[in-house]
């Protein structure tokens, strides 16, 4: 059944065209991926199909009744509301009931008074006069696995992170019929989007998919939608068969353009030569002419992205750190932290939101200090930082201008120099973009251009903190064929499993309170070592298995009595898991009883964890 039908989209800002008679559907249970390159008008067309945004031309109609559920890349929210307000923003009995329950058991749990006590129960029987625990259930597992906390805290107080994970909680809360998501596993850590990527595989969600994780992609996905030169192309498969057959048709493409090029020069010979009078045969065939040249221009293929920079001299003392601790307060970030990179390493760093990874960073590059311990930098070394921040500079600067301020004749590996001018056409800013203000370019445009000014530098140590945020998959393609090339050493912060999978072969596991692991190997096989299973497994494959979506449609007789029975066990832990955080808060001085709560508490959210999520599994069939 078709949920949304698009009709001769089209769109333009001034003399830039962004697509043209765009046509295409939506079925329902369809999980489809769009790719573009950056500033071809991705983000543009999810706000037109969302409302948030007209067309030129054109029409979208969408089904009787369905509702949409959209994630931007960048959130928009209503400042003076807290968190549980932003969550709970539709007004129905039971989702009031739920919003009620939340904001009672955190207060209780921050302080367990008779006033609270009292909240709490009236909101339980809410939720029993409402049937809202099954409901509930769900909303639990959502704003646990988002590390959604804190609920009476007002939005304006929250970080990108956390707003980023707020607005992606409180789409999926509101369950709508077609999921649109722009670049939605932006600011979460790698357990989040495996979390994620598990939740919307589910066969009776609906998504339309911005993102520039490939194993996300491929293991939901199963159709992708490319927008290339304001025309769309449909591929039946993965990434992987994506790039495939996207290959073969730039390659006809290419073919089509050489044949036609050949018959222009041959018009164009006889134009030149033909007098001022022709006759009705000559001008059809001078109108014909005219009709060519434009197909021609109309089939230019777009400039690629070349990086080809130079890398400075790299000598044999490298970077060394001795002991090295730093602390906010309470929270310990590196605790006597040692080690000394070699020449050419490519290294990793994974660890949850918080736990320091960009301080660690920003102490190698002297953005910081430490608190105790030294870092002795080799007087080879030129540091390349790619910030998770982004271009700071004034955005009414034209493009241009920025990278002059840096450099005005760049040296490439190849030994030529090249002007400002030249080195931006190679990052793709052609001169139309190159005399635009940065306030007109898009987040992913902005992202191209602050690499560049990384890279103008000819570094020897790059140190990229989130560098696959916001950059589309074509260049992000073009940037790991450079990095794996790059001789220099290599540190990497990166949520993009693909990414670090085809990269590093070495990580820093940060765990908090200043403990780092030192894991010799690539993501995949660390994800495999810490399920349980052998270090040497077989490296994921990067054509990962596509989730199946044709399942069982109803539950067997065996599978209804543990839905039921499980539903039974989850509210008998979740009142369990509540008291046992009474006990915690209560101000008891019995180390043993408080060691004993907090074991089993631990214990108690473990299987409320696991059963909740079987019970979401049984209750798409139930």
């Amino acid at each position: 059944m078709n949920l949304l039908s698009v009709e001769s989209l089209s769109k333009s800002f001034g003399v830039k065209t962004l697509f043209r008679d765009l046509s295409f559907g939506i079925e329902e249970g369809q999980k489809t991926a769009l790719i573009a390159r950056n500033g071809a008008g991705k983000s543009t067309l999810l706000r037109i199909l969302t409302g948030n945004d007209s067309p030129d031309t054109g029409s979208i109609v969408t089904r009787k009744n369905i509702s949409i559920g959209y994630l931007e890349q960048e959130p928009v929210f209503d400042e003076s509301l807290t968190i549980v307000e932003t969550l709970f923003a539709a007004s129905t009995p039971a989702l009031r009931a739920i919003k009620e329950y939340e904001l009672a058991l955190e207060l209780s749990g921050e302080n367990p008074s008779e006033i609270n006590q009292q909240r709490l129960a009236k909101a339980m029987e809410a939720m029993e006069h409402e049937r809202a625990w099954d409901y509930e259930y769900r909303i639990k597992q959502i704003i646990t696995h988002l590390r959604i906390a804190h609920l009476t805290q007002p939005v304006a107080a929250l970080s990108g992170g956390q707003r980023k994970r707020l607005a992606l909680a409180r789409v999926l809360l509101e369950e709508p019929d077609l999921l649109i998501l722009d670049e939605p596993t932006n600011h979460l850590d790698l357990d989040m989007i495996e979390w994620l990527e598990q939740y919307i595989a589910r066969p009776k969600i609906t998504l339309l998919l911005v993102t520039h994780d490939r194993y996300f992609l491929d293991r939901v996905c199963g159709e992708i939608v490319e927008l290339d030169r304001g025309v769309l192309f449909a591929y039946h498969g993965n990434y992987s068969y994506f790039l495939e057959k996207k290959s073969e048709r730039e390659f006809v493409e290419e073919r089509e353009l050489d044949h036609t090029r050949n018959i222009l020069r041959r018009e164009l010979d006889w134009m030149r030569r033909q007098p001022k009078a022709r006759t009705t045969k000559s001008k059809a065939r001078s109108d014909a002419f005219y009709e060519l040249e434009e197909k021609a221009a109309g089939q230019t293929p777009e400039q690629k992205l070349q990086l080809n920079v130079k890398m400075n001299r790299i000598g044999g003392k490298i970077l060394e750190l001795k002991k090295i601790s730093k602390r906010y307060g309470d929270t310990v970030i590196l605790k006597g932290f040692d080690y000394t990179f070699k020449k050419g390493e490519r290294i990793g760093i994974v660890g949850g939101n918080g736990v320091g990874k960009t301080t660690f960073l920003n102490l190698l590059v002297q953005r910081e200090s430490v608190d105790s311990g030294k870092i002795n930098v080799g007087e080879t070394i030129v540091f390349g930082y790619y910030s998770q921040q982004g271009l700071k500079v004034n955005e009414d600067k034209r493009v241009i201008d920025i990278v002059r301020e840096i450099a005005d004749v760049i040296p490439l590996a190849d030994g030529v120099k090249v002007s400002a001018s030249q080195f931006l056409n190679l990052f793709q800013f052609p001169p139309d973009m190159q005399y635009t203000p940065v306030s007109k370019l898009s987040g992913g445009e902005k992202r191209r251009l602050y690499l560049l000014t990384v890279l103008v530098k000819n570094p020897n140590f790059l140190i990229l903190d989130e560098p696959t945020n916001d950059l589309d998959l074509l260049t992000l393609n073009i940037l790991e064929e450079f990095l794996s090339n790059f001789e220099g050493c290599l540190l990497v912060v990166s949520h993009d499993r693909y990414f670090m999978d085809k990269l590093v072969d070495h990580l820093f596991i940060f765990e908090g309170d200043g403990v780092i692991k030192d894991f010799n190997g690539r993501y995949a096989e660390y994800r495999h070592h810490i399920a349980g299973e052998d270090s040497e497994t077989k490296m994921v494959s990067e054509k990962p298995t596509h989730i199946k979506t044709s399942v069982k449609t109803k539950l067997s007789y065996k599978e209804k009595n543990e839905f039921e029975k499980l539903g039974k066990e989850i509210e008998t832990l979740e009142k369990e898991k509540k008291e046992l955080e009474l006990q915690l808060n209560g101000g008891s001085s019995d180390y043993k009883a408080l060691q004993e709560w907090s074991e089993r508490l631990h214990a108690v959210t473990e299987m409320l964890d696991q059963k909740s999520t079987r019970w979401l599994e049984l209750s798409e069939l139930a």
